[in-house]
């Protein structure tokens, strides 16, 4: 009798491993990352720039991993805020996984990096799938995309431990319907607390700067690890709730740069 295996399963399941080593390694060390999904356009590395340069500021030692198909534009734009930062060229893949994180973190990340963000590829599929080791997931996006976004996109949003709304300041001269949205969102992600952000005007960002940091302190508190939800879609297992982990065996430590 031949047997059927889900390939997509499998791929999860080790991508699963790998981050829960990495998420509990990284803790240990006082490093809490937080992960970023948007489509693009959304306004994020713009955002994420204004976080650094504040996170700085206040002296707290942050880095940020950001990837993209192609160009460095993202990272050089990230590094005017004085904060370590490195470009992950996936050559055409559309998300990071938990194994190329690690690879690009080991000998660079900072011994001391209090916040570590990283900024995935603008997609609101694929990247929705895969745990990268993070304690926060935020999902970002623009009020010029649409009220319906989370029906659009329920993995992206159902996942989010936060979900960032860019760009207010032009919500009313877009017709943004701000209440339909928190009926959309509410449907596919109960509770889930929501920032309204403008880089233009300076709203938010300094609320959401003050979220990340009590993150990292241990103040918010957190639901199961994002393996733990059910999966769906194009690049994920069909929808069905828990799944099976192969128990591969745990990467050797990471080495930090000093």
């Amino acid at each position: 009798m031949c047997k059927v295996v889900d390939v997509r399963q499998s791929v999860l399941a080790k991508n699963d491993h790998l981050a829960d080593a990495l998420r509990t390694e990284l803790t240990a060390r006082g490093t809490t990352v937080v992960s970023l999904l948007s489509s693009p356009g959304s306004g994020k590395t713009a955002l994420l720039e204004q976080v650094l340069a504040r996170m700085g500021v206040r002296g707290v030692p942050v880095a940020a991993l950001t990837a993209d198909l192609a160009t460095e534009n993202d990272a050089r734009r990230l590094a005017r805020s004085g904060a370590p930062v490195k470009q992950v060229l996936t050559g055409g893949l559309c998300h990071l996984e938990a194994a190329q994180l690690r690879a690009h973190l080991e000998g660079w990340l900072p011994g001391d990096t209090r916040l570590l963000f990283v900024e995935n590829v603008g997609n609101l599929v694929c990247p929705a799938s895969y745990d990268l080791g993070e304690t926060l997931r935020v999902t970002l996006m623009s009020v010029t995309e649409g009220e319906d976004k989370p029906l659009k996109y329920p993995l992206a949003f159902g996942l989010a431990h936060l979900v960032v709304l860019t760009k207010n300041d032009i919500a009313d001269a877009v017709d943004f319907d701000g209440a339909a949205f928190t009926a959309h969102l509410a449907r596919v992600n109960p509770e889930v607390p929501v920032l309204r952000t403008s880089v233009r005007t300076g709203e938010g960002v300094q609320a959401l700067v003050d979220h990340f940091l009590a993150v990292a302190d241990g103040a918010v508190p957190h639901r199961p690890r994002l393996a733990s939800a059910p999966r769906g879609g194009a690049h994920a297992p069909g929808g069905t709730g828990g799944h099976h982990h192969d128990r591969a065996p745990a990467p050797a430590p990471l080495t930090s740069h000093q």
